[in-house]
């Protein structure tokens, strides 16, 4: 192997997952939390316009939905087990919104990125349908990766910078919590 011109173990067999299932503050704090994930950006994808801004995306005139891409080494974890995580912590059943967020902003959503994540996108799906874990129809629109714009920089690790943040405290925490709970065995040591 020639070691000159190697990329370090830490940037070799990364994959990304690009997901939104409401406020990407929720999505950021439970996936950074996660063994195998090395990077989690907040940002938007799914809308036509470029580079948005917040204001924007929050009018919902830009068709564009709040993400997170997930940078993750799957020999560490599966994207299934992302999917598992994502499905865990937001209600999939609810179109455009999760609780009091309202908008098309606010969508479940997998942006995927290999043809291996919509097969593994559409089995996941089938598999919770089947189970009848919610009451309601799976909502999640699965369509391929677009541009990602990453939000503005206030917005990422806005959950760790601001835990006393009443959103923080009342939405995002309780996810992060639900997430400690159930998977355990896949958190960072």
């Amino acid at each position: 192997m020639d070691t000159e011109h190697s990329q370090p173990s830490s940037q070799q067999n990364r994959e990304i997952a690009t997901l939104g299932g409401g406020c990407f503050w929720c999505l950021e704090a439970v996936y950074v939390e996660l063994e195998g994930v090395d990077q989690v950006v907040s940002g938007y994808s799914g809308g036509a316009e470029p580079n948005p801004s917040y204001e924007a995306v929050c009018a919902g005139t830009t068709g564009h939905a709040e993400v997170v891409q997930v940078t993750y080494d799957p020999s560490v974890i599966s994207f299934q087990d992302i999917l598992q995580v994502f499905f865990a912590i937001h209600d999939p059943t609810t179109l455009n919104r999760q609780g009091a967020d309202v908008g098309t902003q606010y969508r479940s959503a997998i942006y995927y990125h290999t043809p291996a994540q919509a097969e593994i996108s559409a089995a996941v799906i089938q598999e919770l349908e089947a189970a009848g874990v919610w009451d309601g129809k799976i909502v999640t629109e699965v369509t391929p990766a677009e541009t990602f714009y990453p939000a503005e920089d206030y917005h990422q690790d806005f959950f760790a910078r601001n835990p006393y943040q009443p959103y923080c405290q009342y939405v995002v925490a309780p996810k992060v919590l639900k997430l400690r709970k159930a998977f355990t065995d896949k958190l960072k040591r």
